[in-house]
């Protein structure tokens, strides 16, 4: 039976007395409950335990240098913390939280603030980050560290964590894990991953980042029911993905994005296809932008509505039409539905017309809107002067949403 362990005092900052001093001298699997307080930071767990904050506040607060809790254990869980105030060294990954070399952690509805980097996994596996609010130190959005940085860590579960004004969560070289219903918000990459496989990205909202979601270099993962809004800028996008192989990319919406889905040589592995399906592609600039070798994508049953361009290509000799299109929903197609079983009578063809020559000289850009290319556009349209280009076909245009 675990050893219940109640501080009946609050250690003030610099006391002698010290939360460090409680830890060390607590048996394995004990569980302190922490008073309310400000306790001193900079702490280290090497042993099975947990600690659970009072309900009005307990503060671990750093010392402005490091990181504030160690924890090099398996068997640890933090609850209900409040923990303030780390370094701002990216080299030595300053955080409030680093776990290395550990199984079965958690850390569960802690408040973490002014902290470079939020919550550090290195070699982590079988532990659950849920419920937690992170937020990056006041610095600009480069300078700041990732809400939560997931290092050669498996089968772990992120759930129902909060980031705002971090920079990233990132997921590299780490396979199994479980992202759920996260939200971020005024960050770079809501979420990036690399060399990674088999993971579960699943009813998350990403909100007013540069990059929602970006996949690369990776394989065998789901991607459903997530929510990307306003990634906007220069390289905003919501969805990306970069040399990735058996992905399925599923009901997602992506909402008010420079670019909505940006797609770069996927499938990567020969023999390999990614499923982009039933997905809602709304309001974008770009609804869906192919980059370099991007092909046997199953393209299939999303919507696209009210984007400035559905798809576009960048890559001259790269023929898109080559991925398999079926069955979307195109708001620019112009047939009819004769024999009323829900699809055109005629496929959904579309093509790049003069208006379409920015895509390959980004001078021609700032004419882009133009009325000279729009011009152009509707001469070439009505009495062609050389063959537009086929971006795609789908057979089976969807009537209704």
């Amino acid at each position: 039976m675990r050893l219940f362990i109640i501080l009946a005092l609050c250690f003030a900052l610099g006391s002698a007395n010290s939360l460090q001093d409680v830890i060390d001298k607590a048996e394995e699997n004990s569980i302190i409950n922490l008073p309310k307080g400000l306790y001193k930071g900079n702490i280290e767990i090497k042993k099975p335990l947990t600690i659970i904050g009072h309900p009005d506040g307990s503060t671990i607060y750093g010392d402005g240098e490091g990181t504030v809790i160690k924890i090099s254990s398996s068997f640890v869980t933090l609850k209900n913390l409040t923990i303030r105030h780390s370094g701002e060294m990216h080299y030595s990954l300053d955080s409030a939280i680093r776990v290395i070399e550990s199984k079965y952690i958690e850390i569960i509805d802690c408040d973490i603030d002014d902290s470079l980097f939020g919550i550090d996994l290195q070699n982590v596996s079988n532990s659950k980050i849920i419920g937690n609010k992170i937020k990056s130190k006041d610095f600009d959005l480069g300078l700041r560290g990732d809400g939560i940085r997931v290092w050669y860590s498996n089968d772990n579960i992120i759930k129902k964590n909060h980031l705002s004004y971090s920079r990233d969560m990132v997921i590299w070289y780490s396979h199994g894990n479980l992202i759920e219903e996260n939200f971020a918000e005024y960050g770079r990459y809501s979420l990036h991953f690399m060399y990674t496989g088999a993971n579960i990205v699943k009813n998350n909202t990403f909100e007013h980042n540069s990059v929602g979601i970006f996949f690369m270099y990776s394989r065998d993962t789901i991607a459903t029911g997530n929510v990307i809004k306003n990634s906007l800028g220069a390289t905003g996008m919501g969805i990306g993905l970069k040399e990735v192989s058996n992905f399925i990319v599923k009901d997602n919406t992506v909402i008010y994005c420079a670019k909505g889905f940006y797609i770069d040589w996927s499938p990567f592995e020969p023999d390999m296809r990614n499923i982009i399906e039933e997905n809602n592609i709304l309001y974008n600039a770009t609804g869906m932008h192919f980059h370099a070798l991007s092909v046997h994508n199953d393209i299939k049953k999303n919507n696209f509505v009210g984007n400035m361009e559905n798809v576009v290509n960048d890559s001259k000799k790269t023929q898109i039409s080559k991925n398999s299109w079926d069955e979307n929903y195109w708001d620019d197609y112009q047939g009819f539905d004769r024999d009323k079983d829900g699809f055109g009578d005629t496929p959904y063809h579309s093509f790049a017309y003069a208006d379409k020559m920015w895509l390959y000289n980004p001078n021609v850009k700032f004419f882009y809107g133009s009325p000279v290319i729009a011009i152009i556009d509707f001469l070439a349209k009505l009495a062609p002067f050389s063959q537009p280009v086929l971006l795609l076909s789908d057979q089976n245009p969807r009537m209704k949403r």
